[in-house]
């Protein structure tokens, strides 16, 4: 019996795993798959010494892919899904709860030949636990937002390309490692205006550890506090 059940568990699980797919600049859709590096399939990452937890699996280069003209402190809103776009199911699978955080790296050059290595991400924005009382997660604001969420991009950024990084920890099964599920979104940008700040930075792979307690939790024994990997938000 139990080997009958179990394809359907891990075809379940599968069919829950979702993706970035569009991007929106105040408030304008930019339509399907734009100016994001898309991974090849709609599995999370697990391992956070692998340079997929940079920009997903083969996120490494943009080849191929737009970079669009933003200008700072412009409000940018990710978009998420479980499969192919807007199908009409919940954004992400209900129990897979968690925060939602979001970093930018400066390219050297291009972000499109950007493969964001070393100490420079800086990260704009998280959103963990909520509400103890009700156990509501950043994830279950984004399913009721339809799978979307926004950042202000800090009008004190430098003026040129970026990546912008967002990402989704699921941590339904983190309570051992490997186990909380990481799924990265990357669009490139390429930012007006702005000003002159030197934001802190880290690196992903890097900053995160297996042991952090925002990577390897149990949500399910009345947690009262959550605290995201990769430190502080800078305000910019």
């Amino acid at each position: 019996m139990k080997l009958a059940i179990a394809p359907l568990v891990f075809a379940a699980l599968a069919n829950a795993h979702f993706t970035m797919q569009y991007i929106w600049v105040n408030g304008a859709d930019e339509g399907l798959n734009n100016y994001i590096r898309v991974p090849p399939s709609n599995n999370p990452v697990t391992d956070v010494t692998s340079t997929d937890l940079t920009c997903n699996v083969n996120g490494l280069s943009g080849t191929g892919v737009s970079t669009i003209s933003i200008a700072a402190g412009t409000n940018i809103t990710f978009e998420w899904h479980q499969h192919a776009a807007r199908t009409g199911e919940d954004a992400i699978s209900s129990g897979h709860k968690g925060p939602v955080l979001v970093y930018v790296a400066k390219a050297p050059s291009t972000a499109a030949s950007f493969n964001g290595q070393g100490s420079v991400w800086t990260k704009i924005y998280q959103s963990g636990l909520l509400d103890p009382s009700t156990q509501e997660w950043a994830t279950d604001v984004v399913n009721a937002n339809n799978g979307k969420h926004s950042v202000v991009i800090p009008a004190s950024l430098p003026a040129g390309e970026y990546l912008l990084r967002a990402e989704i920890i699921a941590l339904h099964v983190a309570s051992t490692y490997p186990g909380a599920q990481f799924y990265i979104g990357c669009a490139q940008v390429k930012i007006t205006g702005g000003g002159s700040a030197s934001p802190p930075t880290i690196a992903l792979p890097g900053a995160y550890k297996s042991t952090d307690p925002g990577i390897t939790i149990n949500i399910y024994n009345n947690l009262q506090s959550y605290t995201p990997p990769g430190g502080a938000v800078w305000s910019g």
